[in-house]
């Protein structure tokens, strides 16, 4: 059984849930200029060393290069994003962090919009830059994950 093309319909929901609950996971693609592809390739790399690749490959099919806002595209399991979204390679890790967090609820059948599932994602993004300042080596990449963690938590989408 192959993944659905598109994740819209009840039946198309439907299976992609039954394979990802099977252990399906996708071979993510990077569509998008050659500068975009290494900044994104940059924040994969930092989800590997988290130990977050599994999870992000589960529901996140492509990173794409758009020219307008960041967002997720459900029915595609993609993450449309401009080039200003990747520029700093943690924050842009944790954002696609947060947006297979959001595909996740959208495929377990979760109010995946909205207050309190915002709250839900920007804790998953916070325990994935935590887990990433515990095992990353680099001094520098430890220091920007205090800065972004400081700032979520400080936020008050937080609590």
């Amino acid at each position: 059984m192959s993944f659905p093309e598109r994740i819209y319909t009840v039946a198309e929901v439907q299976k992609a849930k039954k394979l990802i609950d099977e252990g399906y996971r996708h071979c993510t693609h990077i569509d998008g200029s050659i500068a975009f592809k290494r900044k994104v390739e940059k924040a994969i790399a930092l989800i590997k060393t988290a130990g977050y690749y599994d999870f992000f490959r589960t529901y996140i099919r492509q990173v794409r290069e758009i020219d307008g806002f960041t967002q997720l595209r459900k029915s595609d399991a993609t993450i449309w994003a401009n080039t200003y979204a990747v520029e700093n390679a943690v924050d842009a890790a944790s954002v696609f962090v947060q947006k297979a967090n959001h595909m996740e609820e959208y495929l377990e059948g979760q109010l995946y919009f909205g207050g309190e599932a915002e709250k839900r994602s920007v804790k998953r993004r916070i325990e994935f830059i935590e887990a990433l300042k515990e095992k990353s080596k680099q001094r520098k990449t430890k220091k920007e994950c205090e800065r972004l963690i400081r700032f979520w938590k400080d936020s008050s989408l937080v609590y």
